[in-house]
């Protein structure tokens, strides 16, 4: 376990899936990240890649190949190397091998840079392509937080904030996990999505057209906040298992499919690309 440590901070990273395990506040005495309770849902923010969300009928299809890939990816579930780490800083590389070119035909390095900033930890997702052809992905974060915060609290206090008013309309997905092309208008008054749990009973909440780059967990009941800013990000998905006392703020590059006919990788929604001896980067900030 790789630990970084500030004043405000002190965060655990595991290279299984260079997941973030723990974020320590400092201030308050409170570990706002959720503990991977397997009975529950064992994840604590599984980095997804080269996937996001499900695809149909699990198969990935690249240049008229077809191969098996479940949802969200392999690197969630695949060790991953530490390149460097000090008190404000570790660098995790998973580069590819016979075993991810077996269901990902394409030559990468994948790293998840975590940098400690004050009140802030930073997380970039970096992709170098060593390949001789284009690289194909979609990337994103899955961070699950306690809520409530403290002991004695309820998940209803609590409530997520945009940075700007908008009008939101979540897109549905169906029982596979695949868009079903409807959607339904999901409230914000005053800019405030108020937490329920009958909120996620049909799955995640997925934004495809949101302005705000900002989301921040509030409660009714005192001051204490955590926000994550996600500047690079053009989805994102909110979540939480039905009862579970977490919620997760998920932001995304690409999303599952829709249902119905298969679509080549080049052709997926919101897929990214890096050209040869290129290299893609974007990072999404979770703060106190």
């Amino acid at each position: 376990m790789t630990i970084l440590e500030n004043e405000y901070l002190k965060v655990a990273i595991d290279a299984k899936g260079a997941q973030l395990t723990s974020f320590f506040n400092k201030q308050t005495g409170v570990e706002q990240l959720w503990q991977a309770d397997p009975a529950v849902w064992g994840y604590h923010a599984p980095n997804l890649f080269p996937i996001v969300g499900g695809l149909l009928n699990n198969q990935l299809h690249v240049d008229g190949e077809t191969y098996t890939m479940n949802r969200h990816g392999f690197a969630r579930q695949s060790d991953f190397i530490l390149l460097d780490s000090d008190d404000a800083h570790a660098g995790f590389s998973l580069p590819h091998c016979e075993k991810t070119l077996a269901v990902y035909p394409y030559k990468f390095d994948f790293q998840v840079l975590y940098t400690l900033i004050e009140n802030a930890l930073r997380v970039t997702y970096k992709l170098i392509n060593r390949d001789k052809k284009p690289v194909y992905f979609s990337v994103g974060g899955h961070p699950a937080f306690n809520v409530p915060f403290n002991a004695g609290e309820k998940f209803e206090d609590y409530y997520l904030e945009f940075e700007t008013q908008e009008k939101l309309s979540a897109h549905v997905l169906n029982a596979d996990g695949l868009f079903n092309g409807e959607t339904h208008p999901v409230p914000t008054p005053n800019k405030k999505l108020y937490l329920t749990r009958e909120l996620f009973a049909k799955d995640a909440l997925v934004f495809k057209n949101l302005q705000s780059r900002m989301v921040t967990i509030k409660s009714t009941k005192h001051d204490q906040s955590l926000s994550v800013e996600f500047p690079h990000f053009n989805y994102l998905g909110i979540w939480a298992k039905p009862g579970a006392d977490f919620v997760c703020i998920e932001p995304w590059l690409g999303c599952a499919d829709s249902a119905g006919e298969p679509k080549d990788i080049k052709q997926k929604e919101d897929i990214q690309k890096v050209v040869v001896g290129h290299v893609f980067e974007a990072s999404f900030y979770i703060s106190i």
